[in-house]
């Protein structure tokens, strides 16, 4: 079968995502959610090339992506660090949490640091209220952190990352 023009520049996956979710109403955000899990964020190439193939107009693509807080249009950092913010994390510190970690590593909740090493977020709620306040790195759960316990932790990413570049390729 030949690709038509359209697609003819349009990567391999992004096709197939179109494709699977085209002619399926009210799928768009399936569509978006599935090119953030492949890539950790939705890059904008492949919005655009997934609205074209979708048919759906730029501005539904970019209204969707901008509003909820879970699409991420830029990518995120080597390590997430996730500080719950649900209630019994939020009464336990969660505040200070992300107000120790923002001063560490010098970005703001949504935010990356420009070597791409950090990226920092406030979640709703982890579940795991019995471990309050709670801070995940790339999923790993880290319960009953403190803002003391904080520049430890994120000496502990860097020292992973130090080693992943000085390992043998």
């Amino acid at each position: 079968m030949i690709a038509s023009p359209l697609e003819q520049d349009v990567p391999e996956d992004i096709q197939r995502t179109a494709k699977r979710w085209r002619k399926k109403p009210g799928s768009l955000i399936q569509a978006l959610h599935e090119i953030q899990g492949r890539y950790g964020y939705v890059p904008r190439e492949a919005a655009l090339q997934l609205g074209a193939l979708m048919d759906v107009p730029m501005a539904r693509i970019f209204e969707v992506l901008t509003f909820y807080n879970y699409f991420k249009m830029t990518p995120p950092g080597r390590f997430t660090i996730s500080v719950c913010t649900g209630t019994a994390c939020h009464l336990k510190g969660a505040p200070e949490l992300i107000a120790a970690i923002s001063a560490e590593i010098g970005i703001g909740e949504g935010e990356s640091t420009d070597d791409g090493l950090f990226h920092l977020q406030g979640v709703r709620c982890l579940g795991c209220c019995g471990l309050a306040p709670v801070v995940t790195v790339n999923g790993q759960v880290h319960g009953k952190m403190t803002a003391e316990k904080i520049p430890a932790l994120l000496a502990q990413c860097r020292n992973e990352a130090a080693a992943e570049e000085g390992a043998p390729a």
